[in-house]
């Protein structure tokens, strides 16, 4: 499987460098991280549940930085094994662009390899969810390394902060929670 794309963060390059070699930032942004542990400035092992499709597994492994380039980029080596989920194989080589003095560009190309019952789950869905974690990674990280209000967000958008919905319910009554007593308005 391959996969590259670039994400766009509100953070200059050395504060983005730095939040990529913290492992509390990196546990905090890996989606199912459950352990993080940075052995040395080049090694780190993890713990991490995840659910593929119908395959659920904690996978335990190793990773690897190479290539250090600070604050341009490094190669991401790494391997886990999920038991009798199968097998994670593969690397990242991930390079930072400035974009302006307080906005980095992080790019990634990805190439990983599975086995075992997750290679037998088909190419299609392990893209999607190798792409969906991804996602989720990247949403979670840029949150750490620049983090975002209601109130910042509007004050960009030129407006009031909007009021806090609650669930999917609150989405459809506008945040306002819905009166049973109240009558409704004569036609």
């Amino acid at each position: 499987m391959q996969m590259n794309d670039s994400q766009r963060i509100e953070a200059p390059r050395q504060k983005v460098w730095e939040a990529l070699n913290d492992p509390d930032v990196l546990k905090a942004s890996i989606p199912g991280c459950e352990e993080l542990i940075k052995h040395s400035d080049t090694e780190m092992e993890a713990k991490v549940k995840l659910k593929v499709g119908p395959v659920k597994a904690t996978f335990g492994g190793k990773v690897t930085l190479n290539d250090l380039d600070p604050p341009n980029g490094y190669t991401i080596e790494g391997e886990g094994s999920g038991g009798v989920a199968g097998f994670a194989r593969g690397g990242a080589k991930v390079r930072l662009e400035e974009d302006g003095p307080d906005a980095t560009i992080l790019h990634y190309d990805v190439d990983a390899k599975v086995g075992g019952k997750l290679a037998q789950l088909g190419a299609r869905l392990i893209d999607s969810t190798a792409k969906r974690l991804a996602g989720e990674f990247f949403t979670a990280f840029a949150e750490q390394v620049a983090p975002t209000t209601p109130e910042e967000t509007a004050a960009e958008d030129g407006a009031e902060a909007p009021e806090q919905k609650k669930g999917w319910l609150g989405g459809l009554f506008g945040g306002k929670k819905a009166d049973p007593t109240a009558e409704e308005p004569a036609a």
